[in-house]
């Protein structure tokens, strides 16, 4: 195995597993990026990564990108947000599903080899989150 040049094809992936894939990937790179901007406490850095991690946040992230989506993408995300799974209670089950809509995305970019189209929308996590609306 190398992580860097998955061997799985994604389409052969039930959808709840790319979704689980996905959001390992992107804690990795919310962990490498709080490292990048400076957070040298673990605290610290677990307060912010939560922000970025929560369903609500992956949710509205995923809402900004969708007109961006091409086609594919477009269809991981409908089998991502249609898949019936748990849901935790503190969360209603439309965000959470949209949070595993976006989560099954990252991990089809990374099944896929698709590393810099993935970059370039992580590139942009910051400003979309600071569009969203404040928490209330």
């Amino acid at each position: 195995m190398n992580f860097f040049q998955p061997s799985k094809n994604w389409q052969d992936i039930n959808i709840l597993l790319l979704a689980y894939i996905g959001d390992a990937v992107y804690e990795l790179w919310v962990r490498q990026h709080l490292l990048e901007k400076g957070i040298a406490k673990v605290e610290i850095m677990h307060k912010n990564a939560v922000h970025y991690v929560q369903a609500k946040t992956q949710a509205a992230i995923l809402k900004k990108l969708l007109p961006e989506l091409d086609q594919t993408e477009t269809a991981v995300v409908l089998r991502g947000r249609n898949a019936k799974g748990h849901h935790p209670r503190n969360v209603d089950v439309i965000t959470y599903r949209y949070a595993t809509a976006f989560e099954a995305l990252v991990g089809y970019w990374y099944l896929d080899g698709q590393g810099q189209r993935m970059q370039t929308i992580f590139n942009r996590i910051d400003d979309i989150i600071q569009s969203l609306p404040p928490e209330e």
